[in-house]
């Protein structure tokens, strides 16, 4: 007995000394915590400016495709405002717009060999708006500049193009800037809409 207790033990000892040997398992790594002072991923920017949040309000917004245009009182009334003339834009490009002789309310609209018969539409922003409902192409006017786009390939064709009214506002806005449209609004001022004190009233004299 003590020959197969002592023979045991002989073949049960390289396996304890090498449990004894392997090192324990490391506990699984905890997640970085960020570094002190490090920024968050910095958020897309929002326009910076009312001209700026127009245009890109109105360039994701559809082209009407329908071909049957009925201009409405109000599109007439738009048409009105619509500059007309050849316009000098960035990058050397140019776009010239000529009112329809037949149809009123319609322009034709040229860039390049690019030309377009346009009609204004209502636009979410108030700017004046005038599309191209089978090229998909749209001319945006803007106080101080204007732009002409196609949607049909996603770009630009001409940008900050200026009618010789645009340029002198543009200049205006250069002196005397507007406020952002992410400008928070100018505090009211101090006791205005309170209701004021009533006069304090004289007291009774004591009785003699």
């Amino acid at each position: 007995m003590k020959i197969f207790i002592a023979t045991a033990l002989l073949l049960a000892a390289p396996t304890l000394v090498l449990a004894q040997a392997t090192p324990p398992a490391k506990p699984a790594a905890k997640p970085t915590a960020p570094a002190a002072g490090a920024k968050p991923a910095a958020k897309p920017r929002a326009p910076a400016n009312r001209a700026a949040a127009v245009k890109s309000v109105e360039e994701n917004t559809p082209i009407d495709d329908d071909p049957n245009v009925t201009l409405s009182p109000e599109d007439l009334e738009m048409a009105k405002r619509v500059h007309v003339g050849t316009f000098p834009c960035e990058l050397g490009a140019s776009v010239t717009i000529t009112a329809s002789d037949k149809r009123p309310g319609f322009f034709t609209v040229r860039s390049g060999l690019m030309r377009f018969r346009m009609h204004p539409v209502g636009s979410r922003t108030g700017a004046i708006r005038l599309e191209d409902g089978r090229a998909g192409a749209m001319w945006l006017q803007l106080g101080n500049k204007s732009m002409l786009m196609s949607q049909k390939i996603g770009q630009r064709i001409a940008d900050e193009c200026m009618s010789p009214d645009q340029a002198v506002f543009a200049e205006e806005l250069k002196r005397n800037p507007r406020p952002s449209i992410l400008d928070a609004p100018p505090p009211a001022a101090a006791g205005a809409g309170t209701a004021p004190a009533a006069p304090a009233m004289p007291a009774a004299s004591a009785p003699r």
